[in-house]
């Protein structure tokens, strides 16, 4: 059985924030943040969701069984840790972790990351 999102030291909101025609402001969002590591689901696009993300240290090993997951900075740097390798994201740069591959999350600085998922997800892994 999956761990709850709950059960992990992280902010993590999975109500969506934004329906269809309403601008979001990701920038507000993210300059509001006074969390080290946020999580915040934006929009649903069809079966989809947009996250924002602003993180700063380091999340737990995990996998999606079911669910690819993509990356973008927007800020800052992201670490991708894959089993054998490490992806280093610079802004305007993305990343697709297929479902299945274990993998974890690092910023070492304050980072702003956008991640599209499927909307039934399981952040911390399943």
């Amino acid at each position: 059985m999956a761990d709850s999102v709950a059960s992990y030291p992280y902010e993590t909101r999975l109500n969506i924030l934004h329906q269809p025609l309403e601008v979001i402001d990701e920038k507000a969002l993210a300059d509001s943040c006074q969390f080290k590591w946020f999580n915040q689901t934006l929009c649903q696009v069809n079966g989809s969701v947009v996250r924002m993300g602003v993180f700063e240290g380091e999340y737990h090993w995990h996998k999606h069984e079911e669910d690819d997951e993509f990356f973008y900075v927007l800020e800052g740097r992201l670490l991708i840790d894959l089993e054998g390798r490490t992806i280093e994201l610079a802004p305007r740069q993305g990343f697709v972790v297929p479902k299945g591959v274990r993998h974890r999350t690092r910023a070492g600085e304050r980072t702003v990351v956008l991640m599209v998922e499927n909307a039934g997800i399981i952040p911390t892994g399943n």
